[in-house]
């Protein structure tokens, strides 16, 4: 008995020697191999809550293989390691764009930009520049102006053939939720004074005459939006090869695209067998709240087409629930302060909506809903409530989405965290300058507008943050976003304290609201989003360390490299 008890002992001595020497010689082999990249001298933030360091990080293949301290780190260089010094700079997660319309915002980059022009004269210029540039396109189409740079908050009658007189025109609003057209356009689409709004849209006509003013807006730009020449499928590609490149330039790595159809995921399918999908997207289909079986159908064989996957897929749907504070058409809890100059919400009826989210949440689907006015906001949360009342969980849980969150009630700040929805915020969209807020914060009256982007105080409720710039409606680098976000001012540093400053956010939590919370906000925070042996090797590294700069610089800080699966994508010029 001893000696069988002593075998026994001597067996598991050995075998247990054996295991330890098998998982010591893998780690060995596993640093020992080739290693491609490596980045040291950074300021490194892992994203995961801990506070930043400095360091380096190593990279094999597409993945994280190491992070420390540069002396640790660079000890596993090789002849054929690239190696990056940051200089000091700070090391971050890719940036993921929660919210943008990728393949809108290619096409519109080929159009007269309008998002830095603040006043008419300048809105003018740009569009007359454009148009003598491209003198045999057949529409002069443009985005970007902003209601501020208007009287009244609209272009008035006289501006639509002023600039363009010779051709049709077509200019959209930096929201997107309202275009002006010229005479030209007015006639090609049959529009007159006697043409009744269409459905969830307004035609802006003369008061005194009722002439149309070219002023179109939510569903009735629609009538002149049909008849734009055709996008061949060649420009969509360029286009979205464009915005591709755009997005590296900004350190952004990953995108998660609130509107898509079948016909754009054949182009990033296509991109991705090419091996040319070089940004990771995450797409939402568009959809009305009008579901039938038959539609329900049609979006199960999207989704199974295009599964989880780390360079492409989809898996959510967004419903529109609202427009916009600034174009007056966002669903409000009380009235506008100047009603009269209102336009009413293309809101989706709340029992529709709420049927609607049920029938999708049953199936699993993530849900995400634009709700810019607070009873907007009330209302999508009213139907993830009614939706977790009725169906079991689905088994990759719930993270159903609010889009922009403009503005929301106090009672329903704690929701958020209650019913595991996401704040899907821009941050951008409310940077402080007079041209962009003075109206926004007019319609609403001083003590709504107190309210508007609300981070610090959904946050402090305990709800989760995913940033995005909503791209083409604002500007795509996400540095704006953060300024905005930390300090609550514009790039020029104004107002000086901050627009309502008790809802700026720590510089780590803005940061974790474009890397981990937008990759959380996507399913995806065991791939991405985080700085972190295992996880996808998509970085972005800054000309400056970040954490150290007074909050007021945080601008001075410049993007100097993009890695995007392992490879540099981008690198500044001058670096």
């Amino acid at each position: 008995m001893a000696a069988r008890l002593t075998a026994l002992i001597v067996v598991t001595i050995v075998a247990v020697t054996v295991i330890a020497g098998l998982i010591v010689g893998a780690q060995r082999d596993d640093y020992s191999g080739p290693i491609d990249l490596i980045v040291f001298d950074a300021k490194v933030f892992p994203a995961d809550g801990t506070a930043p360091f400095e360091g380096a990080v190593a990279i094999r293949g597409n993945q994280i293989l190491r992070v420390g301290r540069s002396r640790e780190v660079r000890r596993l260089r090789r002849p054929q390691t690239v190696e990056i010094d940051a200089r000091g700079g700070a090391l971050l997660p890719g940036f993921n764009d929660a919210h943008l319309h990728l393949l809108r915002a290619g096409l519109a980059m080929d159009r007269a930009n309008l998002l830095g022009a603040t006043t008419q004269p300048a809105i003018e210029a740009a569009i007359a520049a454009f148009a003598s540039a491209h003198p045999d396109r057949p529409w002069v189409l443009g985005h970007g102006w902003d209601y501020g740079a208007f009287p009244g908050g609209l272009p008035a009658r006289d501006l639509r053939d002023r600039v363009v007189p010779d051709r049709p025109a077509l200019m959209t609003a930096r929201d997107g939720h309202t275009s002006w057209v010229n005479s030209r356009a007015l006639a090609l689409a049959g529009i007159t004074r006697r043409t009744p709004n269409p459905a969830n849209g307004t035609i802006a006509k003369d008061p005194r005459t009722g002439e149309p003013t070219g002023a179109l807006r939510e569903g009735a730009q629609e009538l002149v939006r049909r008849h734009l020449p055709d996008v061949t499928r060649d420009e969509r590609r360029i286009a979205l090869r464009r915005a591709i490149a755009e997005a590296h330039r900004y350190g952004i790595t990953s995108v998660q695209n609130a509107s898509g159809s079948a016909d754009e995921f054949e182009l990033y399918d296509e991109l991705r067998r090419a091996h040319d999908l070089h940004l990771r997207v995450y797409s939402a289909v568009s959809i009305d709240a009008s579901l039938d079986e038959t539609r329900l159908a049609e979006l199960e064989a999207l989704r199974a087409k295009y599964p989880d996957d780390a360079l492409f897929k989809t898996g959510a749907v967004k419903l529109m629930d609202d427009g916009t504070i600034a174009a007056r058409t966002a669903a409000m809890l009380a009235p506008y302060a100047s009603p009269s100059e209102s336009a009413p919400p293309p809101a989706t009826a709340g029992e529709a909506l709420r049927r609607a989210v049920t029938m999708l949440d049953a199936r699993g689907w993530q849900v995400m809903i634009h709700a810019a006015g607070d009873a907007a906001v009330r209302q999508a949360l009213d139907a993830f409530e009614a939706a977790a009342r009725t169906n079991p969980a689905p088994a990759r849980g719930r993270r159903h989405r609010v889009e922009h969150v403009e503005i929301v009630d106090a009672a329903d700040l704690p929701r958020f965290d209650a019913l595991g929805a996401i704040a899907s915020m821009q941050p951008g969209h409310g940077t402080p300058d007079p041209v962009r807020i003075d109206g926004w914060a007019a319609s609403l009256g001083p003590e709504r507008a107190a309210r508007g982007w609300a981070c610090a105080s959904i946050a402090g409720a305990g709800g989760r943050l995913a940033f995005g710039s909503g791209w083409p409606a604002a500007a795509l680098d996400p540095r704006l976003g953060l300024n905005a976000a930390v300090n609550r001012v514009t790039p020029d540093g104004t107002p000086h304290g901050g627009w309502h400053p008790e809802q700026r956010l720590t510089l780590a939590r803005a940061l974790e609201a474009y890397t981990s919370g937008a990759a959380y906000a996507s399913f995806d925070e065991h791939r991405k989003g985080r700085i972190a042996p295992g996880m996808l090797a998509d970085l972005v590294l800054l000309s400056k360390d970040i954490f150290e700069l007074p909050a007021d610089r945080l601008l001075d800080a410049v993007v100097t490299h993009t890695i995007f699966d392992g490879r540099v994508v981008y690198e500044r010029p001058e670096t």
